[in-house]
Protein backbone atom coordinates (compact mmCIF):
# COMPACT_ATOMS: atom_id res chain seq x y z
CA UNK A 1 0.00 0.00 0.00
CA UNK A 2 2.82 2.41 0.82
CA UNK A 3 4.47 1.76 -2.57
CA UNK A 4 1.14 2.29 -4.33
CA UNK A 5 0.57 5.50 -2.37
CA UNK A 6 4.05 6.67 -3.38
CA UNK A 7 3.25 6.12 -7.06
CA UNK A 8 -0.01 8.05 -6.76
CA UNK A 9 1.64 10.92 -4.95
CA UNK A 10 4.51 11.11 -7.46
CA UNK A 11 2.06 11.17 -10.37
CA UNK A 12 0.05 13.97 -8.72
CA UNK A 13 3.22 15.95 -7.97
CA UNK A 14 4.26 15.70 -11.62
CA UNK A 15 0.81 16.68 -12.87
CA UNK A 16 0.62 19.58 -10.42
CA UNK A 17 4.03 20.85 -11.52
CA UNK A 18 3.11 20.56 -15.22
CA UNK A 19 -0.16 22.46 -14.77
CA UNK A 20 1.60 25.10 -12.65
CA UNK A 21 4.29 25.50 -15.33
CA UNK A 22 1.64 26.09 -18.01
CA UNK A 23 -0.09 28.68 -15.84
CA UNK A 24 3.28 30.23 -15.00
CA UNK A 25 4.06 30.57 -18.70
CA UNK A 26 0.75 32.31 -19.36
CA UNK A 27 1.09 34.72 -16.42
CA UNK A 28 4.67 35.58 -17.36
CA UNK A 29 3.75 36.23 -21.01
CA UNK A 30 0.98 38.60 -19.92
CA UNK A 31 2.99 40.36 -17.19
CA UNK A 32 6.63 40.34 -18.23
CA UNK A 33 7.70 43.32 -16.16
CA UNK A 34 7.82 43.35 -12.33
CA UNK A 35 4.42 44.10 -10.83
CA UNK A 36 3.38 45.51 -7.44
CA UNK A 37 5.94 44.56 -4.77
CA UNK A 38 8.09 42.90 -7.45
CA UNK A 39 9.36 46.35 -8.39
CA UNK A 40 11.33 46.19 -5.14
CA UNK A 41 12.10 42.46 -4.91
CA UNK A 42 13.30 41.82 -8.46
CA UNK A 43 15.94 44.63 -8.65
CA UNK A 44 17.23 43.68 -5.20
CA UNK A 45 17.61 40.03 -6.22
CA UNK A 46 19.38 41.12 -9.40
CA UNK A 47 21.84 43.16 -7.32
CA UNK A 48 22.59 40.01 -5.32
CA UNK A 49 23.01 38.06 -8.57
CA UNK A 50 25.71 40.54 -9.58
CA UNK A 51 27.45 40.22 -6.23
CA UNK A 52 26.33 43.60 -4.89
CA UNK A 53 25.45 42.35 -1.41
CA UNK A 54 26.11 45.70 0.25
CA UNK A 55 23.38 47.52 -1.70
CA UNK A 56 19.87 47.55 -0.21
CA UNK A 57 16.59 49.13 -1.26
CA UNK A 58 15.26 51.00 1.81
CA UNK A 59 11.66 50.34 0.70
CA UNK A 60 12.04 46.60 1.35
CA UNK A 61 10.80 45.61 4.82
CA UNK A 62 11.83 41.92 4.97
CA UNK A 63 15.21 40.26 5.42
CA UNK A 64 17.10 38.95 2.34
CA UNK A 65 16.21 35.24 2.60
CA UNK A 66 14.38 35.16 -0.75
CA UNK A 67 17.27 36.80 -2.59
CA UNK A 68 19.91 34.57 -1.00
CA UNK A 69 18.02 31.39 -1.89
CA UNK A 70 17.39 32.70 -5.42
CA UNK A 71 21.09 33.34 -5.98
CA UNK A 72 21.96 29.97 -4.42
CA UNK A 73 19.67 28.18 -6.89
CA UNK A 74 20.23 30.29 -10.02
CA UNK A 75 23.99 30.66 -9.95
CA UNK A 76 24.78 26.90 -10.17
CA UNK A 77 22.15 26.51 -12.93
CA UNK A 78 23.66 29.41 -14.87
CA UNK A 79 27.13 27.89 -14.53
CA UNK A 80 26.04 24.37 -15.55
CA UNK A 81 23.90 25.53 -18.48
CA UNK A 82 26.40 28.22 -19.51
CA UNK A 83 23.67 30.87 -19.61
CA UNK A 84 24.50 34.49 -20.36
CA UNK A 85 22.72 37.74 -21.12
CA UNK A 86 19.42 39.07 -19.86
CA UNK A 87 17.95 35.65 -19.05
CA UNK A 88 20.21 35.39 -16.00
CA UNK A 89 18.23 36.52 -12.96
CA UNK A 90 15.45 37.79 -15.21
CA UNK A 91 12.01 38.41 -13.73
CA UNK A 92 10.77 35.06 -15.13
CA UNK A 93 13.73 33.12 -13.75
CA UNK A 94 13.31 34.67 -10.32
CA UNK A 95 9.57 33.94 -10.31
CA UNK A 96 10.28 30.30 -11.17
CA UNK A 97 11.97 29.93 -7.77
CA UNK A 98 8.52 30.15 -6.15
CA UNK A 99 7.24 27.39 -8.43
CA UNK A 100 9.99 25.16 -7.02
CA UNK A 101 8.94 26.16 -3.51
CA UNK A 102 5.39 25.09 -4.38
CA UNK A 103 6.61 21.57 -5.19
CA UNK A 104 8.37 21.47 -1.83
CA UNK A 105 5.27 22.76 -0.05
CA UNK A 106 3.17 19.96 -1.56
CA UNK A 107 5.61 17.34 -0.30
CA UNK A 108 5.86 18.95 3.16
CA UNK A 109 2.07 19.10 3.45
CA UNK A 110 1.87 15.40 2.60
CA UNK A 111 4.49 14.50 5.23
CA UNK A 112 2.78 16.69 7.84
CA UNK A 113 -0.60 15.08 7.17
CA UNK A 114 0.93 11.60 7.45
CA UNK A 115 2.62 12.53 10.72
CA UNK A 116 -0.32 14.36 12.30
CA UNK A 117 -2.84 11.69 11.30
CA UNK A 118 -0.64 8.62 11.69
CA UNK A 119 -3.28 6.84 13.78
CA UNK A 120 -5.70 6.84 10.86
CA UNK A 121 -3.91 4.24 8.74
CA UNK A 122 -6.82 2.34 7.27
CA UNK A 123 -8.33 3.45 3.99
CA UNK A 124 -6.75 6.91 4.15
CA UNK A 125 -4.32 6.78 1.19
CA UNK A 126 -6.49 8.81 -1.15
CA UNK A 127 -7.53 11.17 1.64
CA UNK A 128 -3.95 11.98 2.64
CA UNK A 129 -2.83 12.54 -0.93
CA UNK A 130 -5.85 14.60 -1.93
CA UNK A 131 -5.69 16.65 1.27
CA UNK A 132 -2.04 17.57 0.55
CA UNK A 133 -2.83 18.40 -3.07
CA UNK A 134 -5.82 20.51 -2.09
CA UNK A 135 -3.89 22.51 0.51
CA UNK A 136 -1.01 23.11 -1.92
CA UNK A 137 -3.54 24.84 -4.19
CA UNK A 138 -4.88 27.00 -1.36
CA UNK A 139 -5.85 30.07 -3.43
CA UNK A 140 -4.04 32.88 -1.61
CA UNK A 141 -0.81 30.89 -1.48
CA UNK A 142 -1.09 29.37 -4.96
CA UNK A 143 -1.56 32.74 -6.66
CA UNK A 144 1.77 34.04 -5.39
CA UNK A 145 3.65 31.07 -6.85
CA UNK A 146 3.58 32.99 -10.13
CA UNK A 147 5.04 36.24 -8.81
CA UNK A 148 8.32 37.02 -7.06
CA UNK A 149 6.98 37.45 -3.53
CA UNK A 150 8.22 36.06 -0.22
CA UNK A 151 5.08 34.03 0.58
CA UNK A 152 6.02 30.70 -1.03
CA UNK A 153 9.49 30.58 0.53
CA UNK A 154 8.21 31.80 3.89
CA UNK A 155 5.52 29.10 3.95
CA UNK A 156 7.96 26.40 2.81
CA UNK A 157 10.45 27.03 5.61
CA UNK A 158 7.74 27.48 8.24
CA UNK A 159 6.13 24.14 7.37
CA UNK A 160 9.58 22.49 7.22
CA UNK A 161 10.33 23.90 10.68
CA UNK A 162 7.15 22.40 12.12
CA UNK A 163 7.74 19.04 10.43
CA UNK A 164 11.17 18.75 12.02
CA UNK A 165 9.62 19.60 15.40
CA UNK A 166 7.13 16.76 14.98
CA UNK A 167 9.98 14.39 14.14
CA UNK A 168 11.91 15.52 17.23
CA UNK A 169 14.79 17.06 15.23
CA UNK A 170 14.84 20.26 17.24
CA UNK A 171 18.24 21.58 16.16
CA UNK A 172 17.28 21.21 12.50
CA UNK A 173 13.90 22.75 13.28
CA UNK A 174 15.49 25.78 14.93
CA UNK A 175 17.84 26.28 11.97
CA UNK A 176 14.93 26.07 9.51
CA UNK A 177 13.01 28.48 11.72
CA UNK A 178 15.91 30.89 11.41
CA UNK A 179 15.70 30.50 7.62
CA UNK A 180 11.95 31.24 7.72
CA UNK A 181 12.65 34.45 9.66
CA UNK A 182 14.99 35.54 6.84
CA UNK A 183 11.93 35.47 4.58
CA UNK A 184 9.54 37.19 6.98
CA UNK A 185 10.37 38.40 10.47
CA UNK A 186 6.94 37.55 11.88
CA UNK A 187 7.75 33.86 11.39
CA UNK A 188 9.40 34.07 14.80
CA UNK A 189 5.83 33.53 16.04
CA UNK A 190 5.71 30.09 14.41
CA UNK A 191 9.15 29.22 15.73
CA UNK A 192 7.70 30.07 19.14
CA UNK A 193 4.71 27.85 18.33
CA UNK A 194 7.04 24.91 17.63
CA UNK A 195 8.66 25.46 21.01
CA UNK A 196 5.20 25.96 22.51
CA UNK A 197 4.10 22.51 21.38
CA UNK A 198 6.95 21.03 23.43
CA UNK A 199 5.93 23.07 26.47
CA UNK A 200 2.29 22.05 25.92
CA UNK A 201 3.27 18.37 25.81
CA UNK A 202 5.10 18.70 29.14
CA UNK A 203 2.16 20.58 30.66
CA UNK A 204 -0.30 17.97 29.42
CA UNK A 205 1.82 15.28 31.04
CA UNK A 206 2.02 17.20 34.33
CA UNK A 207 -1.73 17.90 34.24
CA UNK A 208 -2.46 14.22 33.65
CA UNK A 209 -0.20 13.18 36.54
CA UNK A 210 -1.85 15.70 38.85
CA UNK A 211 -5.34 14.49 38.00
CA UNK A 212 -4.31 10.88 38.27
CA UNK A 213 -3.14 11.58 41.80
CA UNK A 214 -6.47 13.20 42.57
CA UNK A 215 -8.28 10.37 40.76
CA UNK A 216 -10.23 12.96 38.83
CA UNK A 217 -10.98 10.90 35.76
CA UNK A 218 -13.75 13.28 34.67
CA UNK A 219 -11.34 16.04 33.64
CA UNK A 220 -8.84 14.80 31.02
CA UNK A 221 -6.27 17.27 29.66
CA UNK A 222 -8.38 18.20 26.64
CA UNK A 223 -11.53 18.93 28.63
CA UNK A 224 -11.87 21.74 31.13
CA UNK A 225 -15.19 23.21 32.22
CA UNK A 226 -16.02 26.27 30.11
CA UNK A 227 -16.43 28.55 33.10
CA UNK A 228 -14.58 31.11 35.19
CA UNK A 229 -13.71 28.33 37.61
CA UNK A 230 -12.21 26.24 34.82
CA UNK A 231 -10.22 29.23 33.51
CA UNK A 232 -8.91 29.98 37.01
CA UNK A 233 -7.89 26.35 37.43
CA UNK A 234 -5.89 26.41 34.18
CA UNK A 235 -4.25 29.74 35.02
CA UNK A 236 -3.16 28.54 38.47
CA UNK A 237 -1.75 25.32 37.01
CA UNK A 238 0.12 27.25 34.27
CA UNK A 239 1.62 29.64 36.82
CA UNK A 240 2.67 26.75 39.03
CA UNK A 241 4.23 24.91 36.07
CA UNK A 242 6.19 27.91 34.77
CA UNK A 243 7.56 28.75 38.23
CA UNK A 244 8.68 25.19 38.95
CA UNK A 245 12.48 24.84 38.40
CA UNK A 246 12.11 21.13 37.63
CA UNK A 247 9.51 21.73 34.94
CA UNK A 248 11.41 24.66 33.43
CA UNK A 249 14.58 22.57 33.31
CA UNK A 250 12.78 19.67 31.58
CA UNK A 251 11.44 22.07 28.94
CA UNK A 252 14.76 23.82 28.32
CA UNK A 253 16.58 20.51 27.89
CA UNK A 254 14.40 19.91 24.83
CA UNK A 255 13.56 23.40 23.58
CA UNK A 256 16.94 25.14 23.98
CA UNK A 257 17.57 25.39 20.18
CA UNK A 258 14.43 27.50 19.82
CA UNK A 259 15.54 29.63 22.77
CA UNK A 260 18.81 30.32 20.92
CA UNK A 261 16.83 31.55 17.88
CA UNK A 262 14.59 33.66 20.15
CA UNK A 263 17.59 35.30 21.84
CA UNK A 264 19.19 35.97 18.47
CA UNK A 265 15.96 37.52 17.19
CA UNK A 266 15.69 39.67 20.31
CA UNK A 267 19.23 40.88 19.66
CA UNK A 268 18.26 41.75 16.08
CA UNK A 269 15.22 43.73 17.28
CA UNK A 270 17.36 45.70 19.75
CA UNK A 271 20.09 46.35 17.16
CA UNK A 272 17.57 47.26 14.43
CA UNK A 273 15.37 49.24 16.85
CA UNK A 274 12.34 47.29 15.68
CA UNK A 275 11.21 44.25 13.70
CA UNK A 276 10.79 45.95 10.32
CA UNK A 277 13.82 46.74 8.15
CA UNK A 278 13.62 49.51 5.58
CA UNK A 279 10.39 51.50 5.26
CA UNK A 280 8.59 51.38 8.63
CA UNK A 281 5.97 54.06 8.04
CA UNK A 282 3.53 51.61 6.43
CA UNK A 283 4.17 48.72 8.81
CA UNK A 284 3.42 50.04 12.26
CA UNK A 285 2.14 47.59 14.86
CA UNK A 286 -1.13 48.32 16.65
CA UNK A 287 -3.92 46.59 18.56
CA UNK A 288 -6.24 45.69 15.71
CA UNK A 289 -8.33 42.99 17.43
CA UNK A 290 -10.87 42.69 14.57
CA UNK A 291 -8.06 41.14 12.51
CA UNK A 292 -8.72 37.97 14.51
CA UNK A 293 -12.39 38.13 13.52
CA UNK A 294 -11.46 38.66 9.87
CA UNK A 295 -9.25 35.57 10.08
CA UNK A 296 -12.04 33.48 11.63
CA UNK A 297 -14.36 34.52 8.79
CA UNK A 298 -11.62 33.83 6.22
CA UNK A 299 -11.00 30.38 7.72
CA UNK A 300 -14.73 29.61 7.79
CA UNK A 301 -15.10 30.38 4.08
CA UNK A 302 -12.11 28.37 2.86
CA UNK A 303 -12.73 25.43 5.21
CA UNK A 304 -16.48 25.37 4.58
CA UNK A 305 -16.45 22.08 2.61
CA UNK A 306 -14.50 20.21 5.30
CA UNK A 307 -15.50 21.89 8.56
CA UNK A 308 -19.19 22.68 8.45
CA UNK A 309 -21.97 20.11 8.56
CA UNK A 310 -25.49 19.71 9.89
CA UNK A 311 -24.33 18.11 13.15
CA UNK A 312 -21.86 20.91 13.88
CA UNK A 313 -24.49 23.58 13.22
CA UNK A 314 -26.82 21.68 15.55
CA UNK A 315 -24.10 21.56 18.23
CA UNK A 316 -23.70 25.31 17.95
CA UNK A 317 -27.42 25.86 18.49
CA UNK A 318 -27.34 23.51 21.46
CA UNK A 319 -24.35 25.40 22.90
CA UNK A 320 -26.27 28.67 22.51
CA UNK A 321 -29.22 27.19 24.36
CA UNK A 322 -27.08 25.65 27.09
CA UNK A 323 -24.81 28.66 27.75
CA UNK A 324 -26.65 31.82 26.60
CA UNK A 325 -24.89 34.07 29.12
CA UNK A 326 -21.47 32.96 27.94
CA UNK A 327 -22.28 33.71 24.28
CA UNK A 328 -23.84 37.04 25.24
CA UNK A 329 -20.61 37.92 27.05
CA UNK A 330 -18.51 36.88 24.04
CA UNK A 331 -20.74 38.92 21.72
CA UNK A 332 -20.54 41.94 24.01
CA UNK A 333 -16.75 41.77 24.23
CA UNK A 334 -16.53 41.35 20.45
CA UNK A 335 -18.71 44.42 19.90
CA UNK A 336 -16.48 46.40 22.25
CA UNK A 337 -13.32 45.28 20.43
CA UNK A 338 -14.83 46.17 17.05
CA UNK A 339 -15.90 49.56 18.37
CA UNK A 340 -12.67 50.57 20.09
CA UNK A 341 -9.93 48.69 18.22
CA UNK A 342 -10.80 48.74 14.51
CA UNK A 343 -7.81 50.14 12.60
CA UNK A 344 -7.95 50.92 8.89
CA UNK A 345 -4.69 51.12 6.95
CA UNK A 346 -4.32 53.81 4.29
CA UNK A 347 -3.45 51.16 1.67
CA UNK A 348 -6.74 49.37 2.32
CA UNK A 349 -8.64 52.52 1.39
CA UNK A 350 -6.44 53.64 -1.49
CA UNK A 351 -5.08 50.63 -3.43
CA UNK A 352 -7.86 49.29 -5.67
CA UNK A 353 -5.67 46.52 -7.11
CA UNK A 354 -6.20 44.29 -4.07
CA UNK A 355 -9.31 42.24 -3.32
CA UNK A 356 -9.46 43.40 0.35
CA UNK A 357 -10.09 46.94 -1.00
CA UNK A 358 -13.39 45.76 -2.49
CA UNK A 359 -14.32 43.67 0.54
CA UNK A 360 -13.92 46.75 2.72
CA UNK A 361 -15.57 49.15 0.28
CA UNK A 362 -18.60 47.02 -0.60
CA UNK A 363 -19.23 45.55 2.83
CA UNK A 364 -17.87 47.61 5.70
CA UNK A 365 -18.17 51.04 4.08
CA UNK A 366 -21.81 50.59 3.11
CA UNK A 367 -22.85 51.80 6.54
CA UNK A 368 -21.03 52.47 9.80
CA UNK A 369 -23.18 49.86 11.57
CA UNK A 370 -22.19 47.00 9.24
CA UNK A 371 -19.04 46.22 11.24
CA UNK A 372 -21.25 45.66 14.30
CA UNK A 373 -23.96 43.70 12.49
CA UNK A 374 -21.49 41.04 11.34
CA UNK A 375 -20.31 40.28 14.90
CA UNK A 376 -22.69 37.26 15.20
CA UNK A 377 -20.96 35.86 12.10
CA UNK A 378 -17.61 36.36 13.85
CA UNK A 379 -18.89 34.53 16.93
CA UNK A 380 -20.05 31.55 14.89
CA UNK A 381 -16.86 31.52 12.81
CA UNK A 382 -14.77 31.60 16.00
CA UNK A 383 -16.81 28.82 17.59
CA UNK A 384 -16.49 26.70 14.42
CA UNK A 385 -12.72 27.31 14.43
CA UNK A 386 -12.32 26.27 18.07
CA UNK A 387 -14.67 23.30 17.72
CA UNK A 388 -12.32 21.86 15.09
CA UNK A 389 -9.64 21.60 17.80
CA UNK A 390 -11.69 19.70 20.35
CA UNK A 391 -9.59 16.57 19.75
CA UNK A 392 -6.41 18.49 20.57
CA UNK A 393 -5.10 18.92 24.09
CA UNK A 394 -5.95 22.01 26.10
CA UNK A 395 -2.44 23.40 26.32
CA UNK A 396 -1.67 22.75 22.63
CA UNK A 397 -4.82 24.69 21.76
CA UNK A 398 -3.80 27.55 24.06
CA UNK A 399 -0.33 27.67 22.48
CA UNK A 400 -1.84 27.83 19.00
CA UNK A 401 -4.35 30.54 19.97
CA UNK A 402 -1.60 32.64 21.57
CA UNK A 403 0.44 32.46 18.36
CA UNK A 404 -2.63 33.18 16.25
CA UNK A 405 -3.28 36.33 18.29
CA UNK A 406 0.34 37.41 17.89
CA UNK A 407 0.22 36.80 14.14
CA UNK A 408 -3.01 38.71 13.46
CA UNK A 409 -3.84 41.39 16.04
CA UNK A 410 -0.72 43.62 15.62
CA UNK A 411 -1.30 43.90 11.85
CA UNK A 412 -2.96 47.14 10.87
CA UNK A 413 -3.34 46.23 7.18
CA UNK A 414 -6.02 43.72 6.19
CA UNK A 415 -3.90 41.53 3.91
CA UNK A 416 -5.03 37.99 3.12
CA UNK A 417 -1.42 36.89 2.60
CA UNK A 418 -0.87 37.24 6.34
CA UNK A 419 -3.47 34.50 6.89
CA UNK A 420 -1.69 31.82 4.82
CA UNK A 421 0.39 30.11 7.54
CA UNK A 422 -2.27 30.39 10.31
CA UNK A 423 -4.87 28.88 7.97
CA UNK A 424 -2.63 26.01 6.86
CA UNK A 425 -1.80 25.22 10.50
CA UNK A 426 -5.51 25.23 11.33
CA UNK A 427 -6.44 23.05 8.37
CA UNK A 428 -3.60 20.55 8.95
CA UNK A 429 -4.74 19.90 12.52
CA UNK A 430 -8.38 19.32 11.67
CA UNK A 431 -9.50 15.68 11.68
CA UNK A 432 -8.81 14.14 8.26
CA UNK A 433 -11.95 14.89 6.20
CA UNK A 434 -13.86 12.31 4.18
CA UNK A 435 -13.05 11.85 0.49
CA UNK A 436 -16.23 13.58 -0.83
CA UNK A 437 -15.56 16.62 1.37
CA UNK A 438 -11.94 16.79 0.15
CA UNK A 439 -13.13 16.66 -3.44
CA UNK A 440 -15.50 19.57 -2.81
CA UNK A 441 -12.67 21.50 -1.12
CA UNK A 442 -10.36 20.88 -4.08
CA UNK A 443 -13.07 21.95 -6.54
CA UNK A 444 -13.65 25.15 -4.50
CA UNK A 445 -9.94 25.98 -4.44
CA UNK A 446 -9.60 25.23 -8.17
CA UNK A 447 -12.58 27.45 -8.99
CA UNK A 448 -11.20 30.33 -6.90
CA UNK A 449 -7.74 29.92 -8.46
CA UNK A 450 -9.22 29.87 -11.96
CA UNK A 451 -11.26 32.99 -11.24
CA UNK A 452 -8.40 34.97 -9.67
CA UNK A 453 -5.91 34.07 -12.38
CA UNK A 454 -8.44 34.88 -15.10
CA UNK A 455 -9.15 38.25 -13.50
CA UNK A 456 -5.42 38.96 -13.10
CA UNK A 457 -4.69 38.13 -16.74
CA UNK A 458 -7.78 39.44 -18.53
CA UNK A 459 -9.39 42.20 -16.44
CA UNK A 460 -6.76 44.89 -16.67
CA UNK A 461 -7.33 48.60 -16.11
CA UNK A 462 -5.48 51.91 -16.04
CA UNK A 463 -5.28 54.70 -13.52
CA UNK A 464 -6.11 58.19 -14.87
CA UNK A 465 -2.63 59.52 -14.08
CA UNK A 466 -0.64 56.51 -15.33
CA UNK A 467 -0.16 54.57 -18.57
CA UNK A 468 0.94 51.40 -16.76
CA UNK A 469 -1.38 48.39 -16.90
CA UNK A 470 -2.92 47.56 -13.54
CA UNK A 471 -4.23 44.14 -12.50
CA UNK A 472 -6.42 42.77 -9.71
CA UNK A 473 -4.83 40.40 -7.21
CA UNK A 474 -5.04 39.06 -3.66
Amino acid sequence: METFEGYIFTALCSTNFLVSCLLFSRVTREQREPYMDEIFHVPQAQKYCHGKFNEWDPMITTLPGLYLVSVGVIKPVVWLADLTGQVVCSTAMLRFINLLFNCGILYLLYLLICKLHSREKTRTTSRRVLSALSLSTFPVLYFFNFLYYTDAGSTFFTLFTYLMTLYGCHKASAFLGFCSILFRQTNIIWVAFCAGTLVAAKMDEAWRVEHTKKRDEKSPPSQVPLSFGGAKKVMMFTLEFLTSPAHVKSVLLVAWPYAVVAVGFLGFVVFNDGIVVGDRTSHEACFNFPQLFYFFSFALFFSLPVSLCYHRALRFLQALKKQPLFFLLVTGVSLLLVWKFTSVHKYLLADNRHFPFYVWKRLFQRHELVRFLVVPVYVFAGWNFLDSFKSRSLFWSLAFLACLLAATVPQKLLEFRYFIVPYLMYRLHMPLPSLPRLIVEFVLYTAVNAATLYIFISKTFHWPDSTATQRFMW
